[in-house]
């Protein structure tokens, strides 16, 4: 039975809008976790975008192969902490790494034991808001890292209005960890705003629409801030295949460097082939200019695209790529970034879960003003097992290892590391 919304004088499929809906967020989302997808230093469990509780039934869109995992959800288990339409969801966290080879300064590798406790609590407020915040003290045995306490905050939601499908998401993230493009632990503070919107033109025809905002400031290295739009026109030719072509515009105003516009055109294609595989990608030409620093344009392909594949129930493998152009951390430069990724999620004995994941980027990084000098190059590989399996419905435990290895050509700023730790959690 199809549930329907009454909406402005006018009922809606509410499947089909709540799909839009977390289409939408999820796009708002993934621009919240765009510096994360940066080479990572020390291996961090696996994100999972948060939403709303009303939208968690229809989270899959049609070009989902990968359903959720078997059990009671967490929204329909017992909840101790509501309060009318206020439901608080504490989800403590505790992780223990030993890592060798992590960067202090460049050309300084060092081995440190990393303890990470994380008292998170989420708030949600009615079926369509979720507010979360999780400090995070992380504590170094080596005195070579200053022991910190990190602050993640995030609000997520959304609402349909008529035609369209809304959603708002802000993030403040405060942390000072390990980068591969420092050499160090670097300290550093993120606001991010995503405004996006969905337009149903017609049953073929429809319109996504994205205003983002992205400050990020870095100790002792380059800060800046982004203003950005990326807007697509869709045309859904039949069931499971989608087209679209998207025209985008940014401004990066940057502290240490020329400051920068770029436009964007691209393509896109969405094809559920069969019921167990699905292909997404993306791509097209970033044109950016720079003020006062004398360089000329730079006329760049970027483009990005997944694979999923679920070949038996309890098997997952996908595969994305992604080539994008950023602001570097690194004065006078922006950097130019070329990865793929691969995962393997595997259920074994009925409760236990292996996860395989590996990937390669390389990362050039250009002057932003002219000035003659060496062009820094990075090759980062890196390769994650992960077994993890649940306790008393609400806990999760987990064991894991990580090798990584960066070649630069740019001296002290390559390294080799291998890591290993466990980690456990509660979560309501």
């Amino acid at each position: 039975m199809k549930l329907k919304t009454k909406t402005k004088g006018r009922f809606v499929n509410s499947h089909e809008d709540v799909r839009l809906l977390w289409k939408t967020l999820l796009f708002g989302l993934l621009v919240l976790s765009r510096r994360a997808q940066a080479q990572e230093v020390i291996m961090s469990a696996p994100a999972t975008p948060e939403m709303p509780p009303a939208l968690q039934p229809f989270a899959n869109t049609e070009m989902d192969v990968f359903v959720p995992a078997g059990g009671v959800p967490r929204e329909q288990m017992a909840q101790p902490f509501r309060y009318k339409f206020l439901t608080l969801r504490p989800h403590p966290d505790y992780n223990f790494l030993y890592a060798q080879g992590i960067l202090a300064a460049p050309g300084q590798p060092v081995n440190t034991v990393i303890q990470q406790i994380s008292p998170g609590v989420r708030l949600d407020v009615g079926d369509h808001w979720i507010l979360d915040y999780s400090p995070t003290w992380t504590l170094y045995s080596n005195n070579h890292f200053q022991d910190t306490l990190d602050q993640s905050a995030k609000l997520i939601g959304g609402t349909v209005y008529g035609s369209w499908v809304l959603g708002l998401s802000q993030s403040y993230t405060k942390s000072a960890v390990p980068q591969v493009e420092t050499a160090a632990q670097t300290h550093e503070e993120m606001y991010v705003t995503a405004l996006n919107g969905t337009y149903t033109i017609n049953s073929k025809m429809s319109l996504d629409l994205a205003v983002n905002q992205d400050f990020d400031s870095v100790e002792q290295f380059q800060s800046y801030r982004e203003w950005s739009t990326l807007d697509w026109l869709n045309y859904n030719f039949w069931a499971r295949f989608n087209v679209g072509v998207g025209v985008g515009v940014g401004y990066d105003d940057v502290d240490r460097s020329p400051d920068m516009l770029f436009e964007q055109y691209q393509g896109r294609v969405e094809w559920r082939a069969t019921d167990k595989v699905s292909f997404q990608v993306h791509g097209g030409l970033e044109d950016r200019q720079f003020f006062g620093g004398n360089s000329g344009d730079i006329l760049t392909p970027v483009f990005g695209g997944g694979i999923q594949y679920q070949p038996f129930e309890h098997t997952k493998i996908s595969l994305d790529a992604e080539r994008v152009v950023g602001v570097s951390f690194l004065q006078d430069q922006i950097s130019e970034s070329v990865g793929i990724n691969a995962d393997l999620n595997q259920r074994l004995l009925g409760r236990l879960y292996l996860d395989l994941a590996g990937g390669y980027q390389h990362v050039k990084y250009i002057n932003s003003n002219a000035t003659p000098g060496p062009t820094r190059k990075d090759d980062f590989y890196y390769f994650d097992t992960r077994l993890s399996t649940s306790f008393l419905k609400r806990g999760t435990v987990a064991v894991f290892y990580r090798i990584s290895d960066d070649s630069s050509s740019s001296a002290g700023f390559g390294f080799t590391s291998n890591q290993v730790g466990f980690e456990i959690g509660f979560a309501y």
